[in-house]
């Protein structure tokens, strides 16, 4: 990427953000100065709970079974609660945060590269150009290989996920959703 790219790409971001903050301040300075303290919508009031991007993402896991020199995909299963929307992988631009899936060690076990699912393109307010998003549940697959000369038995993959949540409006802070995939090797 040339010099120019670079600097119209951190333009871009400074701008993002910028909008954000400002569209995050005068959300809470209407909510707060002229609406009723009781009449709040479903969707801001569950908007306002939200702390963290785990609050509406959560993960889940199949146990997976190989034999020794054998492989296998393990499914992550990234479920997003209705009306939210975290970032595909890749994100539309390198300032997004994308869903990212990242693995621990485990003896005997050795891991490959996560596929991503297609993202859908959407377009939102904040945004000049439709950006890729996964909504609902985006299924993850991550390729396990049993070395040849594994023991046979249980072992636990510790998994990170790391995700970053939005509405139609706001994003949320991301959030590292940990898990672990039990592999056994027969």
């Amino acid at each position: 990427m040339n010099r120019c790219s670079e600097r119209k790409m951190k333009i871009l971001a400074v701008c993002f953000l910028s909008q954000l903050i400002l569209a995050t301040a005068c959300s809470k300075e209407n909510a707060s100065s002229s609406a009723p303290a009781n009449t709040a919508s479903p969707a801001t009031s569950a908007a306002a709970k939200i702390r963290s991007s785990a609050d509406v993402v959560k993960l889940y896991v199949e146990q997976v079974s190989l034999p020794a020199g054998g492989n296998i995909d393990a499914r992550i299963l990234v479920s997003v609660s209705p009306g939210f929307h975290v970032n595909a992988n890749p994100a539309t631009f390198p300032y997004l945060i994308a869903t990212e899936v990242a693995a621990g060690k485990v003896d005997g076990i050795i891991v490959g590269k996560p596929a991503y699912p297609a993202a859908a393109k959407k377009k939102f307010q904040f945004a000049d150009q439709p950006l890729a998003v996964y909504e609902g549940e985006a299924p993850i697959k991550l390729n396990l290989r049993a070395a040849t000369n594994a023991a046979a038995g249980l072992r636990s993959l510790p998994i990170t996920v790391t995700v970053q949540a939005c509405d139609e409006e706001q994003c949320f802070p991301p959030a590292p959703l940990k898990s672990t995939i039990s592999v056994t090797v027969k």
